[in-house]
């Protein structure tokens, strides 16, 4: 199953740029009625300039440019659109932003960026879609997500980020989708999330997550889909998804769980589940989780994967397969 949100966006930017007959760039000559432009030369080390004012879309992607200037973009004030992945770029100035009030979508994806300005996307208030994807950051700073209050989506994943400061996101009331996979997070706190009513889609994906505390998700009540797989947890308190009104699909696969005594809200009437891939002990504790997902007629994906690791004589086995009486004492 896909759950980045990583691709999810860069396939709605394929779908757009399909649709776009784009000029090449530099313009030059520039035609008379173009509003997108294009490249993605490997020769390319500068970034192209001669753009009319009219511009609504650019994409210099897949270059060698490995820096931009300030004043790169002055003059674009109706740009919408502005994709810039798979470059070099190693920093951005604090300005390059400042002259676009339109700009709406954002991607840095597959860069080599190690920090950015505080302030950098000050002015950049009517962006909503922004990707800094596969790229060296390792701190995350609030100030560049304060002025955000239109930001739908953040993918953040593939970068080198430890931890989350507190309420680093709690401007960002309109946030649908969340993307902080493949960093190096060990723990979840509730200030991590607080702040973001609309949430409902949020990747944890391949971190160093050990525990998540108490409350962590109160904060996103309107969250639909959590990914958690790939991480070491070895439990979770039994109330941290009671929250969840619109829980949709849970992924815990993978980890370090040998029990799941979790509970959930019951307005959560489409629930999805995916356990596999973890050290199950299949005891009283399992019996009763078979059993209610049997009542519920909770989803169980990649159910053949979720086996037993104990008790011995049990290894192997698929915990669906068991009847109740075949299952181990706690």
């Amino acid at each position: 199953m896909a759950y980045s949100v990583a691709v999810l966006f860069l396939a709605c930017v394929t779908t757009l740029l399909r649709g776009l007959e784009a000029s090449p760039c530099p313009p030059l000559p520039v035609p008379s009625n173009a509003t997108e432009f294009s490249c993605s030369s490997p020769s390319l080390q500068e970034f192209p300039t001669g753009f009319p004012e009219g511009t609504l879309l650019i994409s210099v992607e897949f270059t060698n440019i490995s820096q931009i200037g300030a004043d790169a973009l002055v003059g674009l004030h109706k740009l919408q659109e502005l994709h810039l992945s798979n470059n070099k770029l190693r920093s951005l100035p604090g300005g390059l932003f400042r002259d676009l009030p339109d700009l709406a979508a954002l991607d840095l994806t597959r860069n080599l960026l190690e920090d950015l300005p505080p302030g950098i996307f000050q002015n950049s208030r009517a962006l909503r879609q922004l990707s800094l994807h596969e790229n060296q950051l390792a701190t995350l700073r609030p100030s560049w997500f304060h002025p955000l209050r239109q930001l739908d989506m953040l993918d953040l994943s593939h970068n080198q980020f430890k931890d989350v400061p507190p309420f680093c996101f709690g401007r960002l009331a309109n946030l649908t989708n969340l993307d902080l996979s493949f960093n190096f997070l060990c723990t979840l706190a509730p200030q991590i999330l607080e702040g973001l009513p609309r949430l409902e889609k949020l990747v944890l994906e391949g971190n160093h997550l050990r525990s998540i505390v108490d409350g962590a998700f109160q904060g996103v009540p309107s969250l639909k889909f959590l990914f958690l797989q790939n991480n070491t947890l070895a439990s979770l308190p039994a109330g941290l998804f009671e929250p969840l009104n619109h829980l949709t699909l849970l992924d815990v696969s993978h980890n370090k769980l040998a029990s799941f005594a979790a509970k959930f809200s019951r307005q959560a009437t489409e629930l999805g589940l995916d356990l596999s891939g973890n050290p199950w002990a299949c005891d009283c504790r399992m019996n009763a989780l078979v059993t209610w997902l049997k009542r519920y007629s909770v989803s169980l994906w990649a159910e053949k994967e979720t086996i037993c690791a104990s008790p011995k004589y049990l290894e192997g086995q698929v915990v669906t397969s068991l009847a109740p009486g075949k299952f181990g004492s706690c």
